[in-house]
């Protein structure tokens, strides 16, 4: 019994497998397609809004750095994912060693997390604008939006780096192979012959401190932007304040709506959704904010919008130094 407790403590695999999708073994390369298209999608759309932001003075405004935010997370996210999935799919390339999962885990988590945060960010940008129009670049400097930044990032790291040294720790005797096509803090978990119940709770904890915190002040930020809109008196400006939120909430959307089937599924009705609808709605999450983000921006966004349409007509970047 000794020697099997000491063998238990001492077991930490030199790597792990990615099984994909489980029970979807064999339509593994027609998945691939959409998350392939996406994942293009994704790249170029990120990358091209973050060219326009950098390059076009028009766009040097509070709402678009915070916006660059969005998309340079979003890349990020995608890129730190997708890449291995595709690689499970067309080349069966399954294995990861144990410390590039801990590693993929760390930047899955914190990146999420930072989207979330600059969500958040967003929504106070807007009901700055909406509520204080005339204060809007004196509270909103270039000072203010750089700390605003870092401190989102730096919540995300140091709430994440946690779940590493609790997953490190954890005897590893039930095998190497986790069924999802990346690594996840709780299927990294669940291989674990030791006791998971700190980082199950530590998870609950880091959820409602990013999640809740987040979600609570964008309903408080909307609820006040609603009663300031609600009491303008013009039907046009209430209609022009409200299509400033349109693309802001659709992200929310994106972001959120599988992120709560996700968290509900897995506690409420885990036994009556298959394993392989959690790993694509897993994967969703990922990858749906950062394919949708820019092309949302760049239809409802009218600077975006005839940013792009000047280039695609070959004209030439106008410098505009207006505000």
């Amino acid at each position: 019994m000794i020697m099997i407790m000491l063998n238990q403590t001492d077991v930490t695999p030199a790597s792990f497998i990615l099984n994909g999708i489980p029970g979807l073994e064999d339509m593994h390369v027609w998945i691939s397609l959409p998350f392939c298209s996406m994942y293009a999608v994704a790249v170029v759309g990120n990358c091209g809004l973050l060219y326009l932001i950098r390059y076009e003075d028009a766009l040097h405004r509070p709402m678009y750095y915070f916006l660059a935010m969005l998309f340079l997370t979003g890349l990020f996210i995608s890129s730190s994912t997708i890449p291995k999935a595709l690689s499970i799919f067309w080349f069966h390339f399954k294995e990861i060693s144990f410390d590039g999962c801990l590693i993929q885990m760390f930047f899955v988590h914190t990146l999420t997390g930072m989207e979330s945060g600059v969500l958040m960010l967003m929504a106070l940008d807007r009901y700055v604008a909406i509520c204080y129009p005339l204060r809007y670049s004196t509270i909103l400097t270039n000072p203010v939006i750089a700390k605003a930044g870092l401190s989102t990032f730096l919540r995300g790291v140091l709430l994440i780096i946690p779940f590493t040294f609790l997953t490190k720790r954890l005897p590893y005797c039930r095998g190497n192979v986790i069924p999802h096509t990346y690594c996840d803090h709780m299927s990294v978990a669940k291989l674990s012959c030791g006791n998971i119940k700190v980082n199950v709770i530590y998870g609950l904890m880091v959820a409602l401190l990013i999640g809740g915190f987040d979600i609570l002040c964008i309903t408080v930020s909307y609820t006040m932007i609603l009663r300031a809109v609600v009491s303008l008196s013009s039907a046009d400006a209430r209609q022009k304040a409200f299509s400033t939120c349109t693309a802001h909430i659709c992200s929310i959307v994106f972001s959120y709506s599988p992120a709560f089937f996700s968290f509900f599924s897995h506690r409420f009705g885990g036994h009556r959704i298959s394993p392989s609808c959690h790993i694509i709605v897993a994967n969703i999450y990922l990858l749906l904010p950062p394919t949708m983000n820019p092309v949302v921006y760049g239809v409802k966004t009218k600077q975006i919008r005839d940013c792009v349409i000047r280039i695609l007509s070959g004209s030439k970047f106008i410098k505009s130094h207006s505000i």
